[in-house]
């Protein structure tokens, strides 16, 4: 029976944490401001952002060691905020850092005591992740923390390599897991589960810096940098079933909740999800208003400015008619004042800016809505509200633009967004950052110095190269009249052929010849219509105003052309095999291999996978030509198209139709005649979330690379095996049960071996003056099962007493067991576990265990026999 956490509150957690690493030498350092120092973003998005400057080396840290419960603002995931269980806008890291001091070994050992004994969350709950080449770290977690290797889980660059930009500090992560459903077992763990699994807990060992070339070089002082979710922690600790029911955000809800009169327990779904918005979001606007963040139309202000509209917006949505926002504002500061006392100081202030911004949106609010409303009433065979209407409303009613379009989604309608932009710029009614993306990246810049330039006409789907005028280049972020060769650079054309990445296809590559220069151009982004190129300049120099050659490389292109128009073979079949339900949820495309993620709540047998691949290879091979057709979106609607996940579409419309197979709308580029594609082989198939799978998939020559590959490994296989192809299989088997009875034998032998070498011992055991007695002893190589029984066998045999034996295992490690009879860790309270545990320390380890049997590891031989005179000495001494 696993017991389970205790109940902890939002402030207890962050207290232990703090005050944990406090014990462990940290300096507590307050939070820093939502407002950063960093100007290469509006607001502090993670914890270690106040640490970047030390970490990059460009200043030195006055502590070696700090703790952190930093307050954080994100908005690039604004939209999932209220839909999944722990998307926010605000949100509390709390965070250990190391700069040059402890490392890799101390960072996990302090990771899984503060997990275990001081939030006591039970060791078979958590499962743990590191990089997949982090050698280290697993045998840390196994052999030093005692967890076994099937709840140890080897995960790529993507998930467990953190990295601060392409070059610079950069180092693995290991990430601990909270697993809400440990009955089900340890066989096959899929971490994306997160109805079973929820990342709490995240290690990132700085150890690396990457050059310009891409090389990974040591770095002369590693650092740590951790992050713990307190929202995800309070949810685990609190038992609640998604971060917002915490003590952190659901005594906001339950305020809005009072002044609705409804029961958030019984409130139907769609109320649920607005009451979870206005939740989340008065944490947030209070704690930036705290901070000095005031509402404006630009930059930190507009963030600002939209949290709050939204906040009023979905008050109204659930039948709020007036003014309430200060009213909740007074939970969400006396929710946070405890700990950020602050806030408190600044009541007034913050009730202020929010009954400002309440007022000045209520006047405008209902009238907006009321004209929105006959808009859309007007809109007979259009699905888009044009971008003249939607400027009108936000130009002389200052209604958003997002808020038009959240209420347009709700009819399904779209806003002519481009047009919404083009008017901006005609009457230039509002300041230039007025209409910017909020970014919270360097991108950000980007778009401000490129505010002034016409859309670029794309030119791809028919050329794949063009003379193209340079409208802008870019250096480090600036405006430049040239570039010179080695500069990394961005360039805006007039018109191009580069395909630019969106409808989750990657863009083109090629390169840009000029009168003394070239160009390689290795990505292509779309900001509000604007194509920015970035590339490096090999040779010459690039000038503004000036032709230049844009060629796109064939090749890269035919490769992503063959996996694009294979996502819309893979969504068909899924539809023909699964179900007419299957959803898409996201795609990949890219040169070498395609991504499709799609919602299915079913698991998915293998026979239907193989149904899927064959369908596909079919349908390739019946040489289906490939239509393509600009018309209406509601014509295209009423032929049954579908909409590829994450795109935005205009009143006309590009269908892509493979008569018999698929139809589908998408801005992408595709081959004219599916037999292009020759095969398409599907390489994977997982979960990534709960309802959610994911298919990977190669086609074209990539099919053949990978059959030579799996070739060239059967082959090899046989060689070794001595077989037949056909016969791999059984002789696998067969070799599988060879050695798991030559494992049994080999375990019973060692058994064997560690009784006559143990009874040996009891010639040694010490006779104190209580009638106790002692025996610690090196018995030189043997593994830790054997030491272990040995112990337990000893103990068994001298009686009252304790047994402490050490051994030496391969890879100059070692390992140490501590055996106590009851007399010992009962009468006289001295455990095992605790024991063992210190003397590792001398041989640079560390464990635990139960009060009478512990086992603990270390990676200094040469230290065995002083802890082992230590450990003698150390028993004497509590057993007199």
């Amino acid at each position: 029976m696993i017991t389970p956490p205790p109940f902890l509150t939002g402030n207890q957690i962050r207290h232990k944490f703090l005050q944990f690493y406090k014990g462990k030498k940290h300096q507590i350092l307050p939070s820093a401001s939502l407002i950063p120092t960093d100007p290469t973003v509006l607001l502090t998005i993670a914890g270690m952002l106040p640490f970047k400057p030390i970490f990059l080396g460009q200043e030195l840290s006055r502590f070696s060691r700090v703790t952190t419960s930093q307050k954080c603002i994100r908005t690039n995931d604004i939209d999932n905020v209220g839909y999944t269980a722990r998307h926010h806008t605000f949100f509390e890291m709390l965070g250990n850092f190391s700069f040059g001091d402890y490392f890799k070994e101390q960072a996990i050992k302090w990771a899984w005591e503060l997990s275990t004994e001081i939030f006591l969350l039970p060791s078979q709950n958590i499962i743990v992740s590191v990089f997949e080449n982090d050698d280290e770290a697993f045998d840390i977690w196994e052999n030093v923390i005692g967890i076994s290797k099937q709840r140890i889980i080897r995960m790529g660059e993507k998930d467990n390599f953190w990295k601060a930009g392409e070059t610079g500090p950069c180092g693995p992560c290991s990430e601990l897991y909270y697993d809400f459903y440990p009955e089900l077992g340890e066989q096959n763990l899929d971490l994306e589960n997160d109805s079973r699994f929820i990342e709490f807990y995240n290690l990132v060992f700085m150890e690396y810096n990457r050059n310009d070339n891409g090389d990974l070089l040591p770095l002369e002082q590693k650092n740590i940098d951790t992050g713990m979710g307190l929202e995800r922690m309070a949810q685990i600790l609190q038992k609640v079933p998604n971060n917002y029911e915490t003590d952190l955000i659901f005594p906001i809800i339950k305020s809005i909740s009072n002044i609705i009169t409804t029961d958030y327990a019984e409130a139907e779904e769609k109320v649920k999800r607005s009451l979870k918005i206005i939740g989340d979001h008065t944490r947030a606007v209070v704690h930036m208003i705290s901070d000095g963040v005031v509402a404006s139309n630009t930059d930190r202000g507009y963030v600002l400015r939209r949290l709050i509209r939204r906040i009023i917006r979905h008050g109204r949505l659930i039948g709020i008619e007036g003014k309430f926002i200060n009213e909740i504002a007074q939970t969400a500061i006396q929710t946070s004042g405890e700990f950020y006392p602050e806030i408190k100081e600044k009541a007034i202030f913050i009730n202020k800016e929010l009954e400002r911004e309440e007022d000045i949106f209520l006047k405008t609010l209902e009238r907006g809505e009321k004209l929105l409303s006959e808009i859309i009433l007007k809109l007979e065979k259009s699905s888009q509200i044009s971008g003249l209407d939607a400027f009108t409303l936000y130009d002389t009613y200052g209604f958003p633009l997002e808020l038009t379009q959240e209420i347009a989604e709700e009819s399904q309608l779209k806003v002519n967004v481009n047009e919404f932009y083009k008017q901006m710029k005609i009457q230039q009614c509002r300041s230039k950052a007025a209409h910017e993306t909020v970014n919270l990246s360097v991108q950000y810049g980007v778009n401000k110095l490129i505010n002034n330039i016409a859309a670029t006409k794309f030119l791809g789907y028919s050329d794949l190269s063009s003379f193209s005028v340079i409208k802008k280049v870019l250096v480090n972020q600036k405006v430049v009249p040239k570039a010179e060769k080695g500069d990394d650079i961005k360039i805006v054309l007039d018109q191009s052929p580069f395909y630019a990445e969106s409808g989750g296809q990657v863009s083109d590559h090629g390169h840009l010849v000029g009168q003394n220069s070239f160009i390689r151009i290795n990505d292509v982004q779309k900001e509000s219509g604007i194509f920015i190129h970035s590339g490096k300049v090999e040779e010459g120099c690039i000038f503004a105003d000036e032709v230049v050659n844009a060629v796109v490389n064939n090749d890269y292109r035919h490769q992503v052309k063959l996996n694009h128009t294979s996502t819309h073979l893979l969504q068909a079949a899924l539809k023909k095999i699964l179900g007419d339900s299957i959803t898409q949820a996201g795609s990949l495309v890219t040169f070498d291999r395609l991504r499709f993620d799609f919602q299915h709540s079913c698991q998915i047998t293998p026979e239907q996978i193989e149904k899927v691949e064959n369908t596909i290879n079919s349908w390739i091979s019946e040489k289906h030509i490939v239509k393509v057709e600009n018309m209406p979106l509601k014509v295209a609607k009423e032929k049954g198209a579908i909409a590829m996940f994450g795109e935005k579409y205009g009143a006309e419309v590009r269908v892509i139709n493979i008569p018999e197979v698929s139809m589908e709308l998408c801005g992408g580029t595709h081959v004219e005649n599916i037999a292009e594609i020759g095969l398409f082989k599907i390489i994977s198939q997982s979960g990534i979330s709960s309802g959610v799978k994911r298919i990977e998939a190669i086609t074209g020559p990539t099919v053949l690379n990978h059959l030579k590959e799996r070739e060239n490994i059967v082959k090899n296989l046989c060689d070794h095996l001595k077989t037949k192809p056909e016969e791999i299989q059984n002789r696998i088997t067969s070799l599988q049960i060879e050695l798991k009875d030559t494992q049994k034998q080999l375990e019973i032998i060692q058994q064997e071996l560690a009784v006559i070498k143990s009874d040996k011992l009891l010639d040694m055991a010490e006779l104190l003056d209580n009638n106790l007695k002692i025996i610690v002893s090196n018995v030189g190589n043997m593994d830790t099962k054997a030491l272990q029984k040995s112990a337990e066998r000893l103990q068994h045999k001298i009686g009252e007493g304790a047994v402490v034996l050490g051994s030496t295992l391969p890879g100059n490690k070692v390992s140490l067991v501590a055996a106590f009879s009851k007399k010992i860790y009962k009468d006289k309270n001295i455990l095992a576990g605790q024991f063992i545990g210190e003397i590792a320390q001398i041989c640079e380890g560390g464990g635990g265990g139960r009060p009478n049997l512990a086992q603990a590891g270390g990676k200094n031989p040469g230290k065995l026999e002083e802890a082992l005179l230590t450990a003698k000495n150390k028993l004497i001494q509590l057993l007199k």
